[in-house]
């Protein structure tokens, strides 16, 4: 064992044993008390002070008929803290949990007054991102046209190295129309990600305006 945990077992069962000291000190009942372990070599150890190998060991304090009137047990003692410490953490996240879902349900009521205000958000939010695929998708149209252009041009030059010009824009052009399609792609996504949290929104709200029975 460390020193460093020797110290600590020693502070901890001295805290622990500090009743028993006043009282040898005034002569009472603890005057006479003896430390028992069993050490890591399974043998049982006493003293009048506590023998070094019971060190981080559970111990037992005997009166002087022999009967155990307390038990230490370090490692027991850090569990018990340690499982303290973990419930008051746990305590805390669900406090916390719950005063976010309390600012949640409060900033839902304060957004709507009825199941039709979800709706109507609803279909506003749903077309402003129909609108802006229809956008994507006549630029994708004209990039496929201004495309097809460059391909019929290209097709003059079969034999040969194209013009740099006509290769940079052609190059260009590919990459615009894949930008775009991806572009379109995550806005087709958007559309489903709308309707589940109007969805979520619409269930919320049933669920904190029903009629308390």
């Amino acid at each position: 064992m460390k020193q460093s945990q020797i110290f600590a077992a020693l502070t901890a069962a001295a805290l622990l044993m500090a009743p028993f000291v006043a009282l040898a000190q005034k002569g009472g009942p603890a005057s006479n008390v003896t430390y028992r372990c069993t050490g890591t070599d399974g043998k049982k150890y006493y003293g009048s002070t506590i023998p070094p190998q019971c060190y981080g060991q559970p111990l037992e304090l005997l009166n002087n008929r022999g009967l155990v009137v307390k038990r230490i047990d370090p490692e027991g003692d850090e569990k018990a803290k340690a499982e303290k410490e973990a419930a008051l953490a746990k305590q805390k996240e669900e406090s916390a949990a719950k005063r976010e879902e309390t600012r949640r349900n409060r900033a839902l009521l304060a957004t709507y007054t009825s199941e039709r205000d979800i709706d109507e958000q609803r279909a506003r939010a749903l077309k402003d991102n129909q609108r802006s695929m229809s956008e994507i998708e006549g630029k994708i149209d004209g990039l496929k046209k201004k495309r097809a252009g460059y391909d019929k041009e290209a097709e003059f030059y079969k034999d040969k190295d194209l013009p740099p010009k006509l290769s940079e824009d052609m190059k260009n052009s590919e990459i615009d129309l894949r930008a775009q399609e991806d572009l379109l792609a995550v806005k087709r996504k958007e559309t489903v990600g709308i309707n589940a949290r109007y969805d979520e929104d619409k269930r919320r709200f049933k669920e904190l305006t029903r009629p308390v029975k």
